[in-house]
């Protein structure tokens, strides 16, 4: 049976009327599960010891986490006067960060431009404009797989994302350097966990797109609990740029190291595609300022490959009721290989599952016949 401090929502949240839908931004559920363990088809799920909270950020007004930095980096930039109703914002975004800035800006009465991969799915462009926003589509650089935006198809989105700042004078908020993506997590996502499974978590999983979430969470985490509870980020296998850079700053004497005992292999060559969206840009830590800033809060780093986030998103469906997307499915899939780490058995695990299955209904993880 699953703990009532586990899964409760704040009560006001549910009893209160709202002055505007951003206000609403938060205060997710956090869900103990279980079924799909049982129902899996692997004998090292099935006897799994332990726990896994999955924190249901879909449940955010623009259907994923990233609501609560959009509410927060702009109404910062309000409150600090960088910003006034009627100004022009703009963002790069995997569909994301855009529909929950198309969201507050509408609200704030501002004007929002995205700018996104056409590598991205469908449903995010049509979210977002129906939202309001103004979208831009940047097409892939040569040699990218449809479906698997790069880091050099990142490159040419900032690009454009840098050129639309310049000739609209807009307001940038750059996401993967502006500190308010942390520290909404900080102050939001990770206190919440924390109030909701009463303090008992040993561990924390994320797959890393700014590493905004990781990095806030990581912080609170590490603060609340004197450094027990222990904080992994989740790469795509093929592509896990960060944990061989770890593994070299190891050699060189730094304090960040790479976990193995998740049977991952590193490879020494090129990095691959991958489906995740949102994240695994093969990017350095140089080049994430908000994992760079939280880097002492790694305690390790986890590859899953494509089919563990899609069959885990799968499986979280069909016995959970759990409708995520890809990210969801490799952070549950992360934290089942950090309970089989011999150091991890019989203990408690957070994972989030970032945003809504329905926007991948044109992707492989929903659109292809399966079982």
């Amino acid at each position: 049976m699953v703990s009532t401090s586990c899964c409760l929502l704040r009560q006001t949240t549910s009893r209160q009327l709202f002055p505007s839908l951003v206000d609403t931004i938060g205060n997710t559920p956090l869900v103990e599960i279980t079924r799909f363990r049982k129902q899996s088809n692997d004998g090292n799920i099935n006897n799994l010891q332990g726990r896994i909270f999955a924190k249901l950020e879909y449940f955010n007004p623009g259907g994923s986490k990233k609501d609560r930095i959009a509410k927060h980096i702009i109404d910062s930039a309000l409150s600090r006067g960088k910003l006034r109703a009627g100004d022009d914002v703009v963002e790069l975004t995997s569909g994301n960060t855009g529909t929950g800035l198309a969201i507050v800006c509408a609200v704030r009465g501002l004007r929002f431009h995205a700018v996104m991969s056409r590598g991205n799915s469908p449903e995010r462009a049509a979210m977002m404009r129906a939202l309001g926003a103004n979208v831009e589509l940047v097409d892939q650089a040569p040699g990218s797989a449809p479906g698997m935006v790069s880091g050099s198809d990142l490159d040419l989105v900032e690009d454009r994302c840098r050129e639309m700042v310049e000739e609209m004078d807009a307001f940038r908020v750059d996401q993967f350097r502006d500190r308010g993506g942390a520290d909404a997590h900080y102050f939001g996502t990770a206190t919440e966990i924390l109030e909701q499974c009463d303090g008992g978590l040993d561990a924390f999983v994320d797959f890393v797109g700014t590493a905004g979430t990781f990095g806030g969470c990581a912080k609170y985490f590490k603060e609340q609990s004197e450094g027990r509870i222990k904080c992994f980020v989740v790469e795509p296998a093929g592509s896990e740029v960060l944990a061989r850079e770890a593994t070299r700053r190891t050699a060189n004497g730094s304090n960040i190291f790479s976990i193995d005992e998740c049977n991952s292999t590193i490879s020494i060559d090129g990095c691959r595609g991958h489906v995740v969206q949102g994240g695994g840009y093969s990017k350095t830590l140089s080049d994430l300022k908000l994992l760079s800033d939280a880097s002492e809060h790694i305690d390790g780093f986890i590859q899953v490959s494509d089919a563990e986030a899609i069959g885990t998103a799968r499986l979280l469906a069909k016995t959970e009721g759990i409708f995520g997307g890809f990210s969801g499915g490799a952070n549950v899939a992360a934290a089942v290989k950090v309970l089989q780490m011999e150091n991890f058995r019989g203990s408690s695990v957070c994972a989030l599952i970032c945003d809504s299955g329905l926007k991948y209904m044109s992707t492989g993880l929903w659109k292809d016949g399966f079982t």
